[in-house]
């Protein structure tokens, strides 16, 4: 989240871009889809509505308070209030074009990744964070709409979630025999 340098107006993007990848639990093609139109409050919290994912699911997506700083941040500088929400930048800073593919979203998080000194990392392994917000007490089902997977199994493969013998969620039922 630090590469990109912010007080340029691609960085200022970037920097976005990451933040919807890793903050949201986007796919680089839904991140290119993005439109400003995409992100709305609802019951008092920011989100990402209708985004189209793999298979075609719709989901809503809730939008973390430091993702939306760095969305406005972009999109104030860029002068963008409709339509695809990320857009390229050429060498002078002016921002071109109607949108990004998502092949662009893969080449910059694989840039930023190697000048933090990351190696190997693509833009699917952003939304890699799902595993702490498991380990914090996130809610499965929670993250499984979050992600937006088909299936819980799928959400649970992807924590790698392991069954728990040692303290299984029917020991605390709460039920005793006299």
């Amino acid at each position: 989240m630090q590469a990109p340098d912010i007080t340029t107006p691609k960085g200022k993007r970037d920097r976005a871009i990451l933040a919807v990848l890793i903050g949201c639990g986007l796919r680089r093609s839904e991140a290119a889809a993005l439109a400003v139109e995409h992100v709305q409050q609802r019951d008092g919290r920011w989100v990402i509505v209708d985004l189209i994912g793999k298979g075609g699911r719709v989901r809503t997506v809730p939008v973390p308070a430091w993702v939306k700083v760095c969305l406005d941040c972009w999109s104030e500088a860029a002068g963008i209030d409709l339509g695809r929400l990320f857009r390229a930048v050429n060498k002078g800073g002016r921002i071109m074009g109607a949108g990004m593919t998502d092949k662009a979203i893969e080449q910059l998080v694989r840039l930023h990744s190697k000048a933090a000194g990351l190696t190997e990392i693509a833009p699917h392994d952003c939304v890699g964070r799902a595993p702490n917000s498991a380990q914090r007490g996130g809610d499965l089902e929670q993250i499984q709409l979050l992600l937006g997977h088909a299936s819980v199994e799928t959400t649970e493969r992807y924590l790698g979630t392991r069954q728990n013998l040692l303290n299984a969620p029917n020991d605390h039922l709460g039920i005793e025999l006299s």
